[in-house]
Formats: structure tokens, sequence, C-alpha cells
């Protein structure tokens, strides 16, 4: 019988896990440990580790997987390893580990956007289309060979959420696509164009602040490219503000940066390097997400303000 050790830890790997236990069934999940989530940093189980004691699947949580796990791991004697999001590299003895080797349903199109914020990237970059690969675990980042890939279109609607989604579940069908192959040793294998890769690090602080001194293009790749999570940021009169949502207008400006210089319907006119974009949803600081006509309800005298002074 066929051994399946499944790694992964957030939402994106839950319906990976969900498809592969019901076809092949898998013998141990590891995960991330429990983390401390929200205000009141309530210890809360990553969502793979949630759906997997759902599932009835054994749980292993090790804080570092190379340093903690291997022995676990080389007790089970596994076939395979499946990895989807699990955030930890893994050393070079647990890749050796599995019979057949280590494999990963990463979310992007290699080797294009190694590294662990694709999905986010791929949108901040203003790419047309990503998808995901299902490729070897090598030592190095996101490097090993590819044995499947598939595309989708990233359109001017989607966000990190609503992408997110599609890539999970493009991972979660590719993967049970060419799983057979892969458990009898006849799936390609075509190794990556080092060349042209290109390297998606996880999103920091400083990538959170939207800068309107850029074209109204990449303003809104921006601030949607960080939409449901983390979340995108400007100064108001030295509060933060977060930026949800926004609208192209095509209206050209020669306005400063930064610049409220309308209020609409839909929300307030906010001025960049070459036109005007509508900004549609915001969360003050403290506060909940709203609607930006709710937001400029309570702050009236907006027109003339320039958002990041």
């Amino acid at each position: 019988m066929t051994k399946i050790i499944f790694m992964g830890t957030p939402d994106f790997s839950v319906p990976i896990l969900e498809a592969v236990h019901k076809e092949y069934e898998i013998d141990l999940v590891i995960s991330q440990p429990d983390r401390p989530v929200g205000r009141k940093r309530v210890m809360t189980a990553p969502p793979v580790v949630a759906a997997a004691k759902e599932l009835g699947i054994s749980v292993y949580q090790p804080e570092n997987v190379s340093k903690d796990g291997l022995e676990t791991i080389e007790q089970m004697k596994p076939d395979l390893i499946i990895t989807a999001a699990y955030g930890q590299l893994l050393s070079e003895a647990i890749l050796q580990a599995p019979r057949l080797g280590a494999i990963n349903v990463h979310a992007s199109l290699l080797p294009k956007h190694r590294g662990g914020a694709p999905i986010h990237r791929s949108i901040i970059e203003g790419d047309e289309k990503t998808g995901v690969s299902i490729m070897y675990m090598e030592k190095t980042l996101d490097s090993g060979d590819v044995i499947a890939q598939k595309e989708v279109a990233i359109l001017n609607v989607d966000n990190v959420g609503t992408l997110h989604d599609k890539l999970s579940t493009l991972g979660r069908d590719l993967l049970l696509e060419v799983l057979p192959s892969i458990l009898n040793s006849t799936n390609d294998r075509t190794p990556q164009n080092h060349d042209e890769a290109t390297f998606s690090p996880n999103i920091s602080k400083n990538d959170e602040y939207i800068d309107f001194d850029r074209s109204a293009r990449d303003v809104f790749n921006h601030i949607r490219g960080l939409n449901p999570f983390p979340g995108g940021y400007t100064k108001l009169d030295g509060k933060r503000l977060k930026l949800y949502n926004a609208k192209f207008t095509d209206e050209k400006t020669t306005e400063p940066a930064g610049k409220i210089l309308e209020i609409t319907e839909d929300g307030f006119m906010v001025a960049t390097k070459d036109e005007l974009l509508l900004i549609t949803e915001v969360q003050p600081a403290g506060k909940k997400r709203i609607q930006a006509v709710d937001f400029i309800n309570n702050n009236p005298n907006l027109v003339g303000l320039i958002l990041g002074a």
C-alpha cells in the first residue's frame, strides 16, 4: 500500500489535502505549529491541521521539520511526500527519504515567481497570466524539475483572494491528474531554465505601503495584490488608512500624486502619476473595512488632502 506524507499549512492546501486523501489516503500530515491569531492572540491551529483532524489523519507539527522531523519521516518509510504551501524549506535528507521523491504544488508557472508569495507578486507585477506547477523538490528553492503545469488568466477583477482560490482548485485538479503517473514512475519531468527564474519573497511591511507616485495601473495592481491579506496602506492626516479596492477612471491628471480631487457616489478620486484612480473600499486604523462612501460620510473634508503625506 502506498504511504503518502502531506505537508501544508494554510487554506490553499486544504482542498489539495482533502482530494488526495479521498483518492489515495494520506498516512501523516505535517504542518506548522499552532500560532497566536488576532488581537487577543488566541492560539489557533493552521487550516490544514483542522482539516486533517476532521479526516482522521495523524498530525505532526514540528517547529523545524528538518531539525526535528527526520527520524519520524524515515521511520514511516514513505513512498511520496506531497507539499503545498507548507512554509519551511526541507533538508536534503528529508527530500531523499521517500522512495518516489518529494513533490510540490506551487502557485506559479515556474521558473517565474519562485518563493513564498507568488500569488501576491503576480498581481502586483501586473502579470496577465499565472498558473500552477507540479514539481520535484530540490534543496534549492523551487528549482526542481517540472512534472506538469496549467495556466489561468489574471483578470482585472481578480485580487489575491480570488486568485488564491482559483489556483488552489487548479493545483488540486492537476495533482490528481498526474499522481497516477508519479506513483508508477511514468510521469514526465522537465528541467527548469534557471536563467529565466524570478523570485517572489514573502510580503514585507515595506511592501504593504501604497505609493501613488506611480501609474494608475501600478497602484491598482498593488492595491488588489494585497487584498484581502495583508492589505495595502497609505497615510491620511498622519493616520494609517488601508486600501482594499479601486477602479480605473481613464481620466488624465497633472495634480500631485496622492491628492484627493473629487468625491463621487462610489468613493473618492486620487491622483496618480498619470491618471485618476477611484478608491472604493478602505479600512481606517483600528476599525473594520468599509465602503469608501461610508468613510466619506465620516470624513466630509477629504478633497485637497494628500494620501501618503
